[in-house]
């Protein structure tokens, strides 16, 4: 029996491969944060100019606290922290409060007190109070640490311990949107829970093997929001139609069911023109449409099947709680 020796990397090659992936991780780790400082200064400036946060109202700042994640990260992120502070706010607008989160001893009525960690709202004040010379102030303390996915920051007014902003800020702004996300669903679910209605806006698209092309205006209602109704307008089958509409949306992956019924203009107007039966029309004056649509996930597209009374079977696609230019974001 032929034994085969496992090949195996020399120790040396396999050190020197930790070595130089080493830098890159620290690297990486340093660039995240570089990008999520950017864009809480993109988030401030913006609340700032809506009058979302009052310059007035937080400055001077104090900066309590810069906590690094990473020892790669130790000296470069207060920097870092200081920097983006100060292009938001201006220099004169931020102070540095360096003995905040280091042990402390203090003398009073005979004894030394020696605390340490994170201090009181009014322990701050009282260091501002003390070193603050003559400026102004500080109206609020803030807090910047470092995170696996970039920052997270919180600024406090110091009098009354209101949260002035805080959040989470990663690069691409996930949290931010996932926690928006999450309120909207929060939001959703209390509102279905009331029975209150909901507007729709919705454009079929049944392409093939036949067509069916309309737009509707449906609102949502019943004590578990699965009714739909509203009013459609069809551009083919039939060609320049108004109507009613009216859909169930059923538990399974949140598939409507229902119907829509339409009257043909061209065929009102010409209809009652020409008394001559021979005549031939575009449509009929009543066309109904069965429609069912299975939404595409959470997205704002649903797979479309229509068939219509002047036997039209079509296949396509539905723009849920559309605008005008569905397709731009």
């Amino acid at each position: 029996m032929l034994l085969r020796r496992r090949a195996q990397l020399p120790l040396g090659i396999l050190l020197l491969g930790i070595w130089l992936a080493w830098p890159v991780a620290a690297l990486g780790a340093r660039a995240t944060t570089a990008d999520a400082l950017a864009r809480l200064e993109e988030i401030v400036a913006a609340r700032l100019r809506a009058g979302a946060i009052h310059r007035a109202a937080v400055l001077p700042t104090l900066l309590v606290s810069t906590r690094p994640r990473y020892e790669a990260s130790e000296g470069w992120f207060e920097v870092q922290a200081v920097s983006t502070l100060a292009r938001i706010f201006g220099g004169a607008g931020v102070r540095l409060c360096e003995g905040c989160m280091v042990p402390r001893v203090e003398a009073a009525h005979g004894r030394l007190d020696y605390s340490s960690g994170p201090l009181t709202l009014a322990e701050i004040a009282a260091f501002d109070d003390r070193y603050r010379g003559d400026s102004a102030r500080a109206r609020t303390a803030t807090w910047i640490d470092e995170t696996a996915t970039g920052v997270a920051v919180k600024m406090v007014d110091l009098a009354t311990g209101q949260i002035v902003f805080a959040q989470n800020v990663d690069p691409l702004l996930l949290d931010t949107g996932s926690s928006s996300r999450t309120f909207t669903l929060a939001e959703e679910l209390e509102r279905r829970q009331r029975g209150e209605s909901l507007t729709h806006a919705m454009v079929d698209m049944g392409m093939y093997p036949g067509q069916h092309f309309s737009l509707e205006w449906a609102d949502q209602w019943g004590d578990t929001n699965a009714n739909l109704t509203g009013f459609a307008l069809s551009f083919y089958d039939p060609i320049l139609g108004v109507g009613a509409s009216h859909h169930r949306v059923l538990s399974w992956l949140n598939t409507s069911i229902g119907a829509k019924v339409f009257m043909s203009i061209p065929t009102a107007v010409v209809g009652s023109q020409i008394d001559d039966g021979d005549t031939e029309i575009l449509d009929p004056l009543i066309t109904g449409v069965f429609v069912v649509r299975v939404p595409f996930g959470r997205s704002n597209y649903a797979a479309l099947l229509t068939a219509s009374t002047n036997g039209e079977v079509a296949l396509g696609i539905t723009l849920l709680n559309t605008s005008f230019l569905p397709l731009l974001p």
